[in-house]
């Protein structure tokens, strides 16, 4: 959720929050996060925040204590300033709180240097968030849509041959190498504006938009007014609403994006297209939802299904810090859901017993049917010892458990054998006799 404009409010929030404090000791990692050690203590230290796209850099700077201008520093301490780049993945912020009242998912701690004591904290519910001592700017990503347009423009517009511009324009708008602070969200909200569809390709969309000489003077200053006073640029285009739509939620300040309080009322009224009503979503060849109204463009995925969030439902599950909106949730759900629980267990009962019944209806058949078969295979095996006198011995014979079956296949067997002796003396008399009468 984090894009560029929340990152930079959070760089706001921590200048603000810190500014004249001074921090001590060593910054505290906890045993839950996979991240790395942040190898920075100090007895006073001082921290300031800076944003870029999706990045926010905090500066640990060492105070010196003497007259001189000489500070005494022990041999764990550190000398000089740090920076520590932080990535919000997908629920990271700062907080400012007590000790007492540190956050539950609080992964790195700044601690303050008065009584009492209070903390600076990178809170990150879903742990997705990262963070990098002595870190930079991450070398793939472009320039800031925001503070640094000028270059963003330029860097699109010269790059057009690159392989990502062949994608579809909604997916080459979460490319930071290129579009360094825009996100979901406010990839909805540019195209929407503009009425582009979002699977049309990235490259018929932007080549129409020329860069001269003459431009860049008025872009430099139009974004030196935008900077500063938070004028709109005149004549949009698609990179130019890269930068104005983030700026307007910039302005909209924390009462659009407050992630410690739980509250997004404010940026929820402000959007136009995202997560909005009556809108169509479908998810990308990355699997990522996109919001648009109309056609979806000629280069839509195949067997694309439309995906509904609920914006309502993944506050509460990304920020958990207030109690009240959750019990005034729940409760209107909860009165209703288990009535329904409750008859679908009851069907389910009465199913399963209704199977449960036929199934020991059908067993009592089988067993039937099983406690027969012996019987009647016993009068087979009668017949056969009958007939057995015209078949030769050891042919008649079944295999069937049981020992009276086996006992009397034995005495036909026998039977057999004399009627086969008997018959053949008297073939052989008759034969001798027909040859003396000769």
């Amino acid at each position: 959720m984090p894009e560029g404009p929340e990152l930079h409010l959070a760089s706001l929030f921590v200048n603000r929050m810190c500014e004249g404090l001074v921090f001590t000791g060593a910054v505290e990692k906890s045993e839950v996060s996979k991240n790395p050690e942040v190898p920075f203590c100090c007895d006073a230290y001082c921290i300031k925040a800076q944003s870029r796209g999706k990045e926010v850099r905090l500066t640990l700077t060492p105070i010196k204590n003497d007259d001189d201008g000489k500070r005494k520093v022990g041999k764990h301490h550190s000398q000089q300033p740090m920076d520590v780049v932080f990535r919000f993945g997908m629920s990271g912020f700062f907080r400012f709180t007590s000790v007492d009242d540190l956050p539950k998912h609080a992964h790195l701690r700044f601690y303050t240097n008065e009584n009492p004591r209070r903390v600076l904290s990178f809170v990150d519910t879903r742990r997705f968030g990262s963070w990098h001592p002595n870190g930079m700017w991450q070398k793939d990503r472009g320039p800031c849509v925001i503070f640094e347009y000028e270059s963003f423009r330029e860097n699109v517009l010269s790059n057009l041959s690159d392989k990502a511009f062949d994608k579809p324009i909604c997916e080459a708008l979460l490319n930071q190498k290129y579009f360094n602070g825009i996100g979901n969200y406010l990839r909805a909200e540019i195209l929407f504006r503009l009425q582009i569809p979002p699977f049309t390709k990235a490259r018929t969309v932007l080549e129409g938009i020329e860069l001269k000489e003459e431009d860049k003077k008025e872009i430099k200053k139009k974004t030196d007014r935008a900077g500063k006073k938070g004028v709109k640029v005149e004549s949009p285009d698609l990179l130019s609403l890269c930068h104005d739509v983030p700026f307007e939620v910039v302005k909209l300040g924390e009462n659009g994006y407050a992630p410690a309080k739980g509250e997004y009322s404010v940026l929820q009224a402000w959007m136009q297209c995202y997560s909005v009503d009556g809108m169509n979503s479908i998810s990308d060849h990355n699997g990522r939802t996109i919001w648009f109204k109309g056609d979806p463009g000629p280069m839509v995925p195949k067997d694309a299904k439309s995906r509904k969030m609920k914006w309502k439902i993944q506050k509460d599950d990304d920020y958990t810090d207030s109690k009240k909106p959750k019990k005034t949730r729940t409760d209107s759900t909860e009165i209703k859901k288990p009535a329904k629980k409750k008859d679908n267990i009851k069907v389910k009962k009465e199913s399963a017993t209704s199977k449960a019944q036929s199934g020991s209806k059908r067993q009592k058949k089988v067993t039937k049917r099983v406690s027969t078969e012996p019987a009647d295979e016993n009068k087979v095996s009668k017949k056969q010892g009958k007939r057995s006198s015209k078949v030769p011995p050891g042919t008649g014979t079944n295999k069937i458990k049981g020992q009276r079956v086996a006992i009397k296949t034995k005495r036909n067997s026998i039977t057999c054998r004399k009627s086969a002796t008997k018959a053949k003396p008297q073939r052989k008399s008759s034969g001798t006799r027909r040859g003396r009468s000769r």
